[in-house]
């Protein structure tokens, strides 16, 4: 099985661990343990002493070459000083304890000690705070593990009325053992009420947290050095900004191979979030995109094999043991245990692995036929573009094949089409968009504007390199409506947000886009030190520039605002760049001249906005959307949750019948396989364009000029 060390995946796929409340006038059937007691018998008897790994010959040089790399080549400059030491000691230990559960509040007030220390251990190459905090995280791991297993020979009272916290930002470390194991009482009676709920209950669901909690132990006991140095450098990186991290010599072994290779599996992007294996993104044209069930949000629990295969418990499972649960031979079937949202039952998704296929992740184009609701006289050809991703035949690109594929060109033979069916305007769907090729947002905004700058770079020198559409002249120059929502990221950011500074255009979706505006860049550390690359002592992948838009505006954390708002449940998920922890900020650079387009009057787009609004609020599909958002907001704002079995399962009950509608919802705004989904959202989208149209029209400005 191949191995994915822990931090560089952990934006891609993690274990589940619960949170747990502090004891609040809480009653118990258990007797609670005496806590050496059971140290002494539990996992002495399970796993025996721990035996931890040793730092590398290599990892001292590898600590002080990040630790010169990182402030040379980073785009902020910055120093690494006290504050990074700082933010990398609270990553640090978020990365060994994200929910707060086995850490004692005395364990990291003597870890704060060395809080402003870290930066100059790491110049140094001193890498033994690491193995403190490791070897005390082991420790803690070991008598929590030992605790829950004695726990789980006792009984529970399910008829109390308390709280276990859910969301890890609303607690805190546990002052001392009593409250620890206090915290893991509750956190056995939530597991066991949550397995419950899946149908799974008495001795096996007792023998399953068993099974768990001591793989969990093992897990950790296990890590190698080159695991934990991972984790550690990573933490350093990170506290420059969320996408700069170590790769450990494995990690970068693996990434080559990606890099190299198709392989195959389910089409999804998995992340961490808070403990849990959550899907980030679902690729489209891949084999879940295909099956049409997977939804950003989802956690998934277990993984069963073919059609018949035991379904794998993956909680507290290592996450390169996900990884080869789920990859697999093209063709296979590989069954996900999934909770839509996070919360409520379990649905079993059925996917049969498949590679990618450009054609099924390639722009795609239809004419649709359009009348607004009080006009229907009125009617419009409107083409309507779906477009992926911003993608590129690297290859055929390189050895200069004539007929190379791309999104440019494809978007280009689209509207070659379009016009020739008479169309009156374009909407161009970046709203599952998650960016591609940089020089594919230039070109395709040069469809659509005669020549000119459309983004800046800045590096890490502070200087600003600015990129041109130099072919001029356009593929069409009428009305354009653009869709972005929190998922529509860089590259398709860089192209909605040249299209609005040149006021060529509208665009329409989430308040903002993704926000992620910065560049990272992978560099062998082998090859930094020895100017070849035969020595593997991994990779620094550190962000090293920043994107900026013509008029100077970062898309970094505040993404591209929309000209007019559409309500929709994507604009309340935590996916975007300003959910991530020390994201870089968003500032200016100087303005680059260009031409301006007179396509976005504003009495024109408050008239649209006033309109637009007033259809919404008509709307009866609308406004059991508001409704559903309204709930989901309060739901993921909910920090703690009921052991009362009852209170539990009727909650339970209400997300099922919520997430169901969640998932309707989320099907229809980016799940769909359709080049255009005729649904409610879709159709304002429509109506939207149909008045831009007939406005710029009245304003003899059909025609960017």
């Amino acid at each position: 099985m191949m191995k994915w060390s822990r931090p560089f995946l952990a934006v891609l796929f993690a274990v589940l661990v619960a949170e747990v409340a502090p004891a609040q006038n809480e009653q118990a059937t258990i007797d609670r343990p005496n806590t050496q007691q059971v140290i002494g018998n539990a996992v002495q008897r399970d796993l025996g002493p721990a035996k931890l790994a040793t730092p590398g010959p290599k990892d001292p040089l590898v600590a002080r070459l990040i630790a010169t790399l990182m402030p040379r080549n980073h785009v902020s400059s910055q120093k690494l000083n006290d504050t990074i030491s700082q933010r990398a000691l609270n990553l640090f230990l978020k990365s060994l304890d994200p929910m707060k559960l086995y850490f004692l509040q005395s364990d990291v007030d003597q870890f704060q000690r060395n809080a402003t220390r870290i930066d100059d251990m790491v110049q140094a190459g001193d890498l033994s705070f690491a193995y403190e905090v490791f070897g005390r995280f082991v420790q803690r791991v070991d008598e929590r593990v030992s605790v829950a297993l004695q726990m789980l020979d006792g009984e529970f009272d399910f008829t109390i009325d308390e709280q276990i916290i859910t969301d890890p930002e609303a607690t805190v470390y546990a002052k001392d053992v009593n409250e620890a194991n206090d915290r893991w009482r509750r956190q056995i009676k939530y597991a066991l009420l949550d397995l419950k709920d899946e149908g799974k209950e008495g001795a096996e669901a007792r023998d399953l947290l068993r099974r768990r909690y001591l793989r969990y132990d093992r897990r950790w006991r296990d890590t190698d050095s080159d695991a934990l140095l991972e984790m550690y450098l990573t933490a350093v990186t990170m506290a420059y900004d969320p996408h700069s991290t170590y790769m450990s010599p494995d990690s970068l072994d693996e990434f080559d191979m990606i890099m190299r290779l198709s392989l195959d599996g389910i089409g999804a992007q998995l992340r961490e979030k808070d403990g849990n294996t959550v899907v980030s993104r679902v690729i489209p044209g891949g084999a879940a995109a295909k099956h049409g069930k997977l939804k950003p949000d989802d956690v998934i629990v277990s993984v069963g094999q073919d059609e018949e295969g035991p379904m794998v418990d993956i909680v507290e499972m290592p996450l390169n043991d996900v990884v080869g649960l789920i990859r697999g031979k093209a063709g296979t079937v590989v069954r996900l245990g999934v909770k839509p949202g996070g919360a409520g039952e379990v649905e079993i998704h059925r996917i049969v692995r498949a590679r990618i296929e450009l054609d099924e992740s390639a722009a795609r184009g239809k004419v649709i036929e359009h009348a607004l609701p009080d006009d229907p006289g009125n009617i419009k050809k409107i083409g309507y573009i779906n477009l992926p991703s911003f993608y590129m035949d690297m290859e055929g690109a390189k050895n200069n094949k004539r007929d190379f594929r791309s999104s440019t060109r494809d978007v280009l033979r689209i509207i070659e089409d379009f016009k020739t069916q008479g169309i009156d305007g374009i909407v161009l769907d970046l709203s599952t968009n998650g960016g591609g090729s940089l020089t594919e947002a230039i070109n395709l905004t040069g469809l659509f504007i005669d020549h000119g700058p459309v983004v800046q770079v800045k590096n890490a020198d502070g200087s600003v390199q600015q990129y041109d559409d130099d072919d001029r002249g356009t593929a069409w120059d009428g009305p354009l409506v653009v869709m972005t929502s929190k998922f529509s990221a860089s590259a398709s950011e860089i192209f909605a947000g040249a299209i609005k500074d040149y006021r060529r255009g509208i665009v329409v979706g989430d308040p903002t886009s993704h926000g992620k505006g910065t560049v990272q860049t992978l560099m062998d550390l082998g090859q930094q030190l020895f100017r070849n690359n035969r020595a593997n002592y991994g990779a620094l992948k550190v962000t090293l520039q920043q994107f900026y838009l013509p008029d100077g505006e970062s898309t970094q954390l505040a993404g591209v605002a929309a000209d007019i708002v559409l309500p929709s449940i994507t604009a309340k998920m935590d996916v975007s760049e300003s959910d991530l922890k020390f994201a870089l900020p968003n500032d200016r650079v100087k303005p680059a001249k260009h031409e301006n387009y007179n396509m976005v009057p504003a009495d024109l787009i408050g008239q649209l906005r006033n309109d637009s609004m007033g259809r919404i609020s008509q709307e009866k599909e609308f406004t059991e959307l508001l409704k559903r958002i309204e709930l989901y907001v309060q739901q993921k704002e909910q920090a703690s949750i009921s052991l009362k079995e009852d209170e539990f399962m009727a909650r339970r009950k209400e997300l099922d019948a919520q997430k169901e509608e969640e998932e309707k919802e989320l099907e229809a705004e980016i799940g769909a396989q359709e080049v255009y989904r005729d649904y409610f959202y879709n159709r304002e989208v429509l109506n939207i364009a149909h008045q831009y149209i007939d406005g710029l029209k009245k304003q003899n400005l059909a025609v960017a000029r």
